[in-house]
Formats: C-alpha cells, structure tokens, sequence
C-alpha cells in the first residue's frame, strides 16, 4: 500500500513491533508471531476507531511487501535490515542501527508526522528510543515481558541448563538494553501488577513513570453462547467427553508437560476427562517438532494416549469456537506476563484456570472469575481442574462472572482510550489507573 495523500496534514500515531511475522493476518504460532502481534494489531485497530491514523513499523525480510493494509486507516510498513533471513528476536536488536536510519529515511521522505510513538517489546524500544530522539516525538514503551523476570523464572525451572541460557536468551545484553529504553523513554506500560513491581523495584523506575494498562480482547468475537450452540461447536470439533482445552505455540515456557502431568491426576478421578492440546502454527520448525515430540512420548509413557488429543494449529476464525467448546481451559505456563488466550476463554463463558506464574491471577477472585493453580505441583493443577468438572454451581459462577471480568477490564476500546488518555495528560488517565484499576486487581468484582 503506498503512502496515502493525507500524510503531511494528518497526524499520526507509530507502533513498532520488530520482529517476527507482523501483517494484517499474521501466521500465528510462527516463529516469534504470538499474542504480541495480536495485541499490536488491535490496538492499533482501537486507536483508528478513535479518530488517529495508525503506522505499524516491523521489519521486512524473506518475500513480504513493503507495505500491508490491515484497514482504511492502519497499515504495516516493513523496513529492511539485517538481510533476507529470519532473526530471532534475541539477536535482532544487532540489526537496528540499519533498521533506524531505512525508517527515518522513510519517514522523512514522506513526511511522516506522530503524536507518538509506542514500541513493543526491548528490540523494538531500542528502535523505538531511537526514532524518538531523531524525531523529537514522544516516545511510550511496552515491554510486554521483562528480562529479570524471565532470567529468574529459567534458573528456578531449569538449573541444570544455566549455563546454556546466555546463548540462547541473550539475557545480558537484554537487560541492559531494558535498562536503557526504561530510562529513556517518557512513560513505560506495564501490562500487570507483577510488571509494575518489577519496574520499579528491580529496574529502578520512579512510579510516576511506570502505568499500567492490561492488554485487551476483541469482544466482537469472544463472548458466550448459548447451550445448544455450544452442544453444536462441540460435535462440529469433535469433543468428547469433558474436554479440557490448551492451545498455542509450541515453546517449553507454555509448559504443556506440566499440564499433561496434571491431567494425569485428573484422569484418575474423571473417567470421561479428555485434553486437547491445539499447539503450534501451521508449520513447525525443527525445535517445535523435538517439543512436540516429546509431548506425545510422555503422554504415551504415562498411558493417556486414548486421553490427549493433538490437534494442532486452530485457524484465527475457529478461535472463539474452540474456546466456547471446550469445559474447561487451563494456562499451565512456567511463566507468562499475561495470558491473552485465557482471557479470551474468560470472555468466551468457558471456565479458566491460570498458572500462578504470571501476571493473570493476580487480576481474578479465586471461585468467582476463575482459578488458579500452580503448574509445577501435578496435585494442585490436577484437582483444581477436577472442582470445576464435579461441581456445577461452580462452573456456572465461573463462566458467568469470568465473562462478566474480562467484559468489565479488558476491552481493546478501553485500553486504547487509556493510552491516549495517558499520552495526552488527560486527568482520566490518572483516574482509570488509581479508581478502576486498583479496586479489580484485590478480591471483589
């Protein structure tokens, strides 16, 4: 899509998303494309709705255009750097001096105005803190996950496999990077309460720097359905049986195994329990292929084969019904800053159950919105699955007042309304966060 006529008199708004595979239909559960490309697209769907035009900066690499139009107002626009080949998101921050100058290239030639400009994740805050210094355009940070936290969450798991990180996660030039953006930058969004903590605790952020705004769920999509309807969904995926539910990309941190081990227990007390485990993208690379591997060698190993169901990937438009079908879902991650997908199970009437290790749980009334369970203790993950399942005035409350939860705090329309709220210095953007933010994260509604 070329540049529109209206560039120079209409102010814009920037997003910068990096790495991965962003487009106005991504391939979902491809290398480094999850829940933060979707968070990207619908907020910047949300702030088009809101009278802003909208710029998804990314990267260009293999075969992609230059440019996708995701609506009449917000397109993708792909800068190249680094060559034709993926990079992983750990490394590709090597490659943004060439991405910043090719951006503000472009930017300059079009002349490309923004109110601001908000970057996902530290590769892109890198790009990000640049462009805001070059441009003299106020500059929001969302980190989406934070590298002290993950480094931590890795040596507890695995400490057999230390040394190895490094390597693989690039933790130390991640967190000095962090460091640098974190400070840089006007204003840093954290997406939950544990984010918040850390930011200031452990990244030494001043509080009046740090907002938090949760991320969001399209409600034109994710909502309850009738009991027939439902009944309906489930023969049309071919649930049997009570049917728990699991699905995204194939990556040990989702702690799948963990899960399996739960349903273990819950097998035992539930003869007609049954897992489907919906994981991975359309296609697998050589890693996703090991993992899936050894999934379906402990579920044979534990005797569960006639149990646990792999599916594999769900298109984006059987998403909700998936969910809707399902009795239960669970969020097993050994560590997850959020849980967009529980949500959407939330906001879809499907009781939830969410790992403690992560930002979620925080946000919901154990036995009213939802449960949650510690992952790593198959016990505690595995009755806690059975409750819902043997108790039905409780899945009942669950999957009312789950609803009602994410209905009430996680619309894309009030997160964008928050951020412009927030960018603008508008008073209510200090009244969402003090008011309605601080009461639901505690006990009540």
């Amino acid at each position: 899509m070329a540049p529109t006529s209206d560039a120079l008199e209409t102010p814009r708004i920037a997003l910068i998303s990096t790495h991965g595979y962003v487009a106005a239909q991504p391939p979902l559960g491809a290398a480094d494309t999850g829940g933060q490309v979707v968070y990207v697209l619908e907020l910047a769907k949300k702030l088009a709705q809101l009278g802003h035009k909208v710029d998804i900066y990314t990267r260009r690499f293999e075969d992609q255009p230059e440019f996708d139009e995701v609506d009449e107002n917000v397109r993708v626009i792909r800068i190249p750097c680094g060559g034709p080949d993926f990079i992983a998101k750990e490394y590709l921050h090597r490659h943004l001096g060439e991405w910043n100058e090719k951006a503000l290239r472009f930017i300059k030639r079009e002349g490309l105005k923004y109110l601001f400009i908000n970057s996902h994740y530290w590769d892109a805050g890198v790009a990000g803190q640049r462009l805001s210094e070059a441009l003299r355009v106020p500059h929001i940070h969302t980190p989406h996950s934070l590298g002290l936290w993950k480094k931590r969450q890795m040596e507890t798991d695995y400490p057999e496999r230390a040394d190895k990180f490094e390597q693989e996660f690039n933790f130390k030039e991640r967190i000095q990077h962090e460091l640098i953006v974190y400070r840089s930058c006007q204003l840093v969004i954290a997406t939950t309460p544990i984010q918040l903590d850390m930011l200031t605790e452990d990244y030494g952020l001043s509080r009046s720097r740090v907002h938090m705004i949760p991320p969001g769920y399209d409600d034109n999509r994710f909502y309850p359905v009738s009991e027939s309807s439902r009944q309906m969904l489930r023969q049309r995926f071919g649930f049997e049986g009570r049917t728990i539910l699991a699905l995204g990309r194939l990556a040990t941190n989702k702690g799948y195994d963990l899960l399996i081990d739960g349903f273990s227990v819950l097998a035992g007390r539930v003869p007609d329990a049954r897992l489907r485990l919906a994981l991975g993208g359309e296609s697998l690379d050589a890693q996703e292929e090991t993992i899936l591997a050894q999934l379906k060698q402990q579920v044979a190993d534990l005797g569960l084969t006639d149990r646990v169901e792999f599916s594999g990937f769900v298109a984006d438009e059987d998403l909700s019904d998936m969910y809707r079908a399902a009795d239960l879902f669970v969020l097993s991650s050994r560590y997850e800053p959020f849980g967009m997908t529980a949500i959407e199970a939330m906001a879809s009437g499907t009781p939830t159950i969410v790992t403690i290790h992560g930002g979620l749980f925080r946000a919901v009334s154990y036995g009213r919105h939802a449960l949650y369970a510690d992952p790593f203790d198959k016990e505690d993950l595995g009755i806690t699955m059975m409750k819902p399942l043997n108790h039905p005035r409780l899945y009942g409350r669950l999957s009312r007042m789950g609803a009602h939860k994410a209905r009430s705090l996680f619309t894309w329309t009030g997160i964008a309304q928050q951020l412009i709220a927030l960018v603008e210095g508008r008073p209510v953007a200090q009244a969402l966060e003090e008011s309605d933010w601080a009461e639901p994260w505690n006990d009540g509604d």
